[in-house]
């Protein structure tokens, strides 16, 4: 008897009051709308934007390039620079720095 007459439990004596805390404990934990599942779903969202926005750099890059490539002096340029092509009358000489290369064991 003691434990009903608690100034904390009076309240849920009231029939109204205690449907309205057992559903509320119902939508914010149990439901499948809580809660908690809302906050799984929006960090899945801000994840899948960040993706997005990397995706749209990716694009805005690759299109960058396309541009470059699509004239005659952007292809013979990457031509030249990433595959080491010449022209028929050509010599080319690749000039590496010291901090490009990989240092070696002095073991060899």
């Amino acid at each position: 008897m003691k434990l009903l007459n608690n100034k904390f439990l009076k309240p849920f004596k009231n029939i109204y009051v205690l449907v309205l805390t057992v559903f509320i404990v119902w939508m914010l934990f149990f439901d499948a709308h809580s809660l908690l599942f809302h906050r799984e779903l929006n960090k899945e969202i801000e994840e899948i934007e960040y993706q997005k926005e990397h995706y749209k750099n990716e694009i805005a890059k690759d299109k960058k390039a396309i541009k470059e490539l699509s004239t005659e002096e952007g292809t013979e340029r990457a031509a030249r620079e990433n595959y080491y092509m010449k022209k028929d009358n050509e010599d080319i000489f690749i000039i590496e720095y010291e901090d490009s290369i990989a240092k070696q064991d002095n073991d060899e």
